[in-house]
């Protein structure tokens, strides 16, 4: 490709079109990639992004309080550290584990049976957007307790706020139209919690309110800053992980075929679908000192971003990395939703994913639905390929057909 990094941006319409194409040069030539307009850095070797990741107190989540909390409306778990992330974690962490997982899998198979049975009898369904992005959503508020006929509105604020987060650079128009996202949400929101305080469910708004840090409950503003935590964690990777997955099980038959025989692969092949195109494709930090990366000094107070998409490609850490292999020898699928996972989809370290179990557990149980209700699935013929987004990434749409199911 001879990429000129003199030129090069990551910015560009060029990188953000297909990504991929430019991961190897940047690990061999530029590791450790400057972006002047941001003055920021981009890290793409595997060891360089984990070592950050796994080093918090000289790669803080300082960066993330610019970046999150003007929309977030108060701190997130990633800006916490000590005593109070650890116990503030661990309450929402219980949230998507054990009993509580338990009680959220029959929501996820009802939640998934709805949304697939319109388009049963069409035998035509867009992953993406008939199904996903929706799908997400509804899931989230069965785990917070919201009532799903305000989907939408629950969806458009969302998306909003996820934008001024996951948007390098925002337009004043863009920034503003997130902050009454925010506001709107927040309004939504402070009279459930207020609510809840009162009269308290299962759900984890409530959970929140009766819970202590220190023996002194949380503020309202507390917990409205993890319920948008939770509510941009939970739906940003689970529509596009399904959407990926499907659409390279399809590209590969064979593993489909050994996925369709013994569905106990499917974990492997969410699993490798997180390596292979991870939702999350980029995790800033901050330096607290002057550190070296790489053989690079970069200064106190500079902002590296983690490029997972190009970690979890790297032939040091992964044999045939360009390859989607849910056999593949190097992924410890016991470990592959947990903070120890050997790829980085999901972070590394004490900030890795609270709600990474959780999704996996979620996508296997939706795509085991989509797998048997859509007999003979294949992609629609005229389809085009193609994917959005520089921060976190997915595709555009997934136009399926498959046998009609008679009403």
């Amino acid at each position: 490709m001879n990429t000129s990094f003199k030129t090069f941006s990551i910015l560009s319409e060029q990188f953000h079109q297909d990504p991929y194409r430019y991961f190897s040069e940047l690990r061999d030539f530029d590791p450790i990639h400057y972006e002047q307009n941001i003055d920021s850095y981009f890290i793409s070797r595997y060891k360089d992004v984990r070592y950050v990741l796994q080093n918090t107190e000289i790669f803080t989540t300082k960066s993330l309080a610019k970046r999150a909390e003007p929309v977030m409306r108060g701190p997130v778990l990633s800006q916490m550290k000590g005593k109070e992330h650890t116990a503030k974690r661990k309450i929402v962490v219980k949230s998507f584990i054990g009993d509580s997982l338990k009680r959220l899998i029959p929501l996820i198979k009802e939640n998934a049976e709805v949304l697939l049975s319109p388009h049963l009898s069409k035998g035509r369904i867009d992953l993406v957007n008939d199904f996903g992005k929706t799908f997400a959503v509804y899931v989230t508020m069965d785990m917070l307790g919201l009532n799903k006929k305000d989907h939408q509105l629950i969806a458009d604020w969302h998306s909003g706020v996820a934008n001024f987060i996951t948007t390098i650079q925002l337009s004043s128009e863009e920034r503003s139209h997130s902050l009454w996202c925010s506001e709107q949400l927040a309004n939504y929101l402070l009279p459930i919690i207020e609510e809840r305080r009162q009269n308290p469910k299962s759900d984890l708004i409530s959970i929140l309110c009766k819970s202590e840090y220190e023996g002194v409950e949380m503020s309202d503003t507390n917990i409205l800053a993890l319920i948008l935590n939770v509510l941009l964690a939970a739906t940003e990777p689970a529509d596009k992980t399904l959407a990926l997955l499907m659409y390279y099980l399809l590209n590969n038959p064979l593993q489909m075929q050994d996925v369709m025989e013994d569905r106990s692969l499917l974990s492997r092949a969410i699993a490798e679908t997180l390596r292979f195109k991870p939702p999350v494709q980029l995790i800033p930090r901050q330096l607290s000192q002057d550190a070296k990366i790489a053989d690079k000094l970069l200064p106190k107070g500079s902002t590296v971003f983690c490029m997972i998409g190009a970690a979890n490609r790297d032939p040091e850490a992964f044999d045939n990395p360009d390859t989607f292999n849910i056999h593949r020898p190097d992924l410890d699928v016991k470990t592959a939703f947990t903070g120890i996972a050997r790829h980085v989809a999901f972070d590394s370290g004490i900030h890795n994913c609270v709600g990474a179990a959780f999704a996996g557990t979620e996508i296997e149980v939706v795509a085991n639905i989509v797998l048997d209700q859509l007999k003979n699935m294949k992609l629609e013929e005229s389809f085009q390929y193609k994917e959005s987004g520089l921060y976190t990434r997915g595709p555009v749409s997934l136009p399926l057909t498959f046998d009609p199911i008679k009403e």
